[in-house]
């Protein structure tokens, strides 16, 4: 495992400047011989993804999707549209890999980034499948995602607690995922900003070993990103570290003159499905984006631009 660092930023947004800093680590764990998760960690993108399939496949469709989303976030123009597009991309480059020949290779995808092109800042996160993406803010830790699972379902319908969830024989089996019998389009909550707030964005090797509780221990007793990240892994390796496991750490520090008004609970938060954008006050229809500019050719022929890696209910 490479040494972990953290990063910081300084970002003008709105009306001020927020601080960043964040760190990131993924560990192949101690039962898995080859390591299928991918992450990609810098401003103004922050996110991971969990491959499944046979052989190499689940490897190939976790690096081609953060392929195709890096080229995105370099262009610097990340909206749902382009995120999407990417995706769609990402799910030609995995069927017409030569390697990915599994009808169950695929990928999930979660994540965040900051959106500053409207009046006000926002983060907005993105999900497909069960990684997930967490906020501490107040001292509370919420899980900002909901899972695309079997179990996620039987909960929601009530035919299942989640205490039962933890060992359900159908706990590693997901109903979304990027991969070419899926679709390719997240569901999106936009979020506030917040001077104070923490986000860890895992996939499920964590969440499999450490309780909510406890991720949200290990960052009250870490306040350095990069110590959070490698305390929860050395952590999770310690309890099992039966799967892959990829954390990321991103903290929001000062904030002046960007927060928005306090008490805009990360829970009341609309999450928005079928790839309609976000705008002020939750979902809007007609797929909309989050701000003007979205058919940018800067965004969408970065999207287009090949990668080096040219590369149903699923189970991982």
């Amino acid at each position: 495992m490479s040494e972990v660092s953290t990063q910081s930023l300084s970002v003008p947004v709105p009306g001020g400047i927020i601080d960043l800093a964040w760190a990131a680590v993924t560990d192949t764990g101690r039962r898995r011989e080859v390591n299928q998760d991918a992450m990609f960690a810098s401003y103004p993108l922050f996110v991971v993804a969990d491959g499944m399939g046979g052989h190499v496949g689940g490897e190939i469709a976790s690096a081609s999707t953060i392929d195709r989303l890096k080229v995105v976030a370099d262009a610097g123009a990340v909206t749902p549209k382009a995120i999407e597009k990417a995706l769609a991309r990402a799910v030609k480059d995995i069927a017409s890999h030569p390697e990915a020949t599994d009808d169950g290779t695929g990928t999930t995808l979660t994540g965040l980034y900051l959106d500053t092109s409207g009046d006000t800042a926002h983060w907005v996160t993105l999900n497909i499948g069960d990684s997930r993406v967490y906020l501490v803010r107040d001292g509370a830790i919420v899980q900002i995602t909901t899972d695309h699972s079997v179990v996620q379902e039987l909960i929601a319908s009530g035919r299942l607690s989640p205490e039962e969830a933890e060992n359900h024989p159908y706990g590693n089996v997901i109903t979304r995922a990027v991969g070419p019998s899926e679709g390719v389009t997240p569901d999106y909550v936009r979020l506030d900003v917040a001077e104070g707030d923490r986000f860890v964005i895992c996939s499920d090797g964590l969440t499999k070993e450490l309780t909510d509780y406890g991720i949200r221990h290990f960052l009250d007793e870490n306040a350095d990103p990069a110590d959070a990240v490698n305390a929860m892994l050395d952590a999770a390796l310690e309890n099992g570290g039966r799967d892959n496991i990829t954390i990321i750490v991103l903290d929001v520090g000062s904030a002046s003159g960007a927060v928005t008004e306090e008490g805009a609970a990360a829970a009341d938060d609309e999450a928005v499905a079928d790839g309609e954008g976000l705008a002020d006050g939750g979902a809007v229809a007609d797929g909309d984006a989050v701000a003007d500019g979205t058919d940018g050719d800067g965004a969408d022929a970065a999207a287009d631009a090949p990668t080096d890696d040219e590369s149903s209910p699923t189970q991982r």
